[in-house]
C-alpha cells in the first residue's frame, strides 16, 4: 500500500514538473520569438538627445539609445568623438516592432528632425561627428532610405541638394548613461539647448508647425459611439472602406481657406493650401500637413494594387494616394469628403487648432 503510495505521489510530481519546465520553456519561446521580430533602425542626425527625443513614445518603437556609429575606433565615447577625430556620428539607435510601424514610417520622422542639406554638421553644432548619416542594416533598408531620399530630393523642399550619407552599418556604441532619454531626466536644459541650437526654427519653417499632441487629445470613440456621431455616409467610409461619388460630395469644390481634420478623432490632416482640383470630383491634396499625420497600405481590392491611406490614431479609411499628382512631388491624396471635417482659418483658434494659424500668415 504504502508502496503504491509512494509511486502515486512521484508520478504526480513528474507531471507537475513536466508541466512547470512546458509551461516556462513556452513563455520563453514566446518571448524568444517576440524579441527577433522586432527590428533596429539607426539613424545620425546631429545631437543625439534631439533625435531620441521625437521617436520615443511613438507606437512601434520599444526603446531608443543615444550612442555612437559609422567609426572605426572601438568603445567610443563622448569625449573622443565630440573631438571629432574619431570617424563616429552621434547616432541614435531605434528598437521597433515591423508590426506596428515600419522602417519607412521612421525614415519619414527621421527627415522632419534633422537637416538633410547640411554637410558639414547640424545646426550649431559643426563638425563631421554631427552630420546626418542613414545606416543601413539589409539591401531592403539600403532602398528604402535611397528611395525615400530621391523623393525628398525631388519634393523641391529645399533650395539645397539632400546630402545625407546612406552607409552600411558596422557597430553601435551605446553613450554614457547621463546621455540617455536626456530631454526627460533634464526637460529645462533640454529645451534650451534645442532652442538655441535654431533647430526648432528651421524645421517650422521647412515643414511647418507640429501636430497637436499625437496620442493624447486625440482618440477614436467606441463603436457605439461612431454609430452616434457619425452619420451612414461617414461610417461607410472610414470604418468600412467605401467610397462616396464624385462630385456629389461636401468638399470636393471647397476653396476656403483652413484645415482638415479626421471626421471620426479631430487629428489634423491636410491643409486647403496643399488642396488642388485634380478634376476627378473628389478633394486632393499634395501632401498631408505633416508627414507622419498618415499610414500609408496596400490595396489589393482591385485588379489594380492601389496606396490605401488612413489616420494614424483613429486608422479611419480616408481614400487612397496616386502618383499623378503636380509638383515636384507628383503625389495626389484622393481622399473623401465624408472621412474629413473642415475648420476655417478664422475657426482655428477657438476649435483648439490655433498652433495652424502660422500656416497661413
Amino acid at each position: 500500500m504504502k508502496k503504491s503510495l509512494i509511486i502515486a505521489l512521484a508520478a504526480t510530481s513528474l507531471i507537475i514538473l513536466y508541466a512547470l519546465v512546458n509551461n516556462l520553456t513556452g513563455e520563453n519561446h514566446v518571448d524568444e520569438k517576440s524579441r527577433q521580430q522586432n527590428k533596429k533602425a539607426i539613424f545620425a542626425g546631429g545631437c543625439f538627445w534631439c533625435m531620441e527625443q521625437p521617436f520615443e513614445g511613438l507606437e512601434g518603437v520599444i526603446e531608443v539609445v543615444s550612442g555612437y556609429a559609422g567609426g572605426a575606433e572601438k568603445d567610443a565615447t563622448y569625449e573622443n568623438v565630440s573631438a571629432g577625430a574619431s570617424g563616429h556620428y552621434e547616432a541614435i539607435e531605434i528598437t521597433y516592432d515591423p508590426e506596428k510601424v515600419t522602417y519607412k514610417q521612421l525614415l519619414d520622422l527621421y527627415w522632419q528632425n534633422t537637416d538633410p542639406t547640411d554637410g558639414g554638421g547640424s545646426f550649431f553644432d559643426r563638425g563631421p561627428q554631427y552630420r546626418s548619416a542613414i545606416f543601413y542594416q539589409t539591401e531592403e533598408e539600403k532602398n528604402i532610405a535611397q528611395s525615400s531620399k530621391e523623393i525628398l530630393n525631388a519634393s523641391g523642399r529645399y533650395n539645397r541638394p539632400v546630402v545625407t550619407e546612406i552607409l552600411p552599418f558596422t557597430s553601435f556604441y551605446r553613450a554614457e548613461e547621463y546621455h540617455q532619454n536626456y530631454a526627460r531626466k533634464n526637460p529645462e536644459r533640454y529645451e534650451a539647448y534645442r532652442s538655441g541650437s535654431g533647430r526648432d526654427l528651421y524645421l517650422e519653417k521647412i515643414w511647418g508647425p507640429p501636430p497637436l499632441p499625437p496620442n493624447g487629445d486625440f482618440k477614436k470613440p467606441s463603436s457605439d459611439k461612431l454609430l452616434e456621431i457619425l452619420t451612414p455616409l461617414q461610417y461607410k467610409v472610414t470604418q468600412e472602406e467605401c467610397t462616396e461619388q464624385p462630385f456629389q460630395n461636401q468638399f470636393w469644390n471647397n476653396k476656403q481657406d483652413g484645415i482638415y481634420v479626421d471626421i471620426v478623432s479631430g487629428e489634423p490632416l491636410f491643409s486647403s493650401l496643399d488642396k488642388y482640383d485634380s478634376r476627378t470630383g473628389w478633394p486632393s491634396f499634395t501632401k498631408p500637413i505633416v508627414p507622419n499625420a498618415l499610414v500609408e497600405k496596400e490595396d489589393r481590392t482591385l485588379f489594380v494594387p492601389r496606396t490605401e491611406v488612413r489616420s494614424r490614431i483613429a486608422d479611419s479609411h480616408l481614400g487612397h494616394l496616386f502618383g499623378d499628382g503636380p509638383g515636384p512631388g507628383g503625389l495626389r491624396y484622393c481622399m473623401n469628403s465624408a472621412a474629413l471635417r473642415f475648420i476655417p482659418k478664422e475657426d482655428l483658434e477657438k476649435e483648439g487648432y490655433g498652433e495652424y494659424l502660422k500656416l497661413f500668415k
